[in-house]
């Protein structure tokens, strides 16, 4: 089994992750894929096809990039019916990502929660001995 990349921690009304990476495209990568462990579980391959898109984004920082990052992985699978299973980074920076999400269809999954937005109320990227670590608030 895969070991877990983030922890869940109490918060009031929504979920807070603390997700951990080597570097920075593991911290967003994994914080990328929580959404989706978290969200949804898998129920069926019927539909054994994989979607790739492309994903960019632009920032004044880090930790807008990181939400703008979250933000948009949650928008383009509501868009395109897929829950992302994977991601590839061709670039990323403290400003400027560019990556390919792998996702399934929806149709392969129970949505258990409806992940609404990554927030900034109480936002902590930090590096460590370790690699990178952030905690973010998801509005449900």
């Amino acid at each position: 089994m895969k070991k877990k990349t983030y922890v869940i921690f109490e918060h009031t009304a929504d979920i807070g992750i603390r997700v951990s990476g080597s570097n920075l495209k593991d911290l967003f990568k994994n914080a990328g894929l929580a959404i989706f462990e978290l969200s949804s579980e898998k129920i069926s391959n019927q539909d054994k096809s994989h979607k790739e898109i492309s994903i960019q984004q632009k920032a004044d920082n880090l930790e807008e990039l990181f939400l703008n990052w979250l933000n948009e992985v949650l928008s383009l699978s509501a868009a395109k019916g897929v829950i992302f299973e994977s991601f590839k980074f061709k670039r990323l920076d403290e400003k400027n990502l560019q990556a390919v999400g792998v996702g399934s269809s929806i149709t392969n999954y129970k949505v258990n929660t409806e992940i609404k937005a990554a927030t900034y109320h109480q936002l902590k990227i930090k590096k460590n001995k370790s690699g990178w670590q952030a905690e973010v608030i998801l509005d449900v």
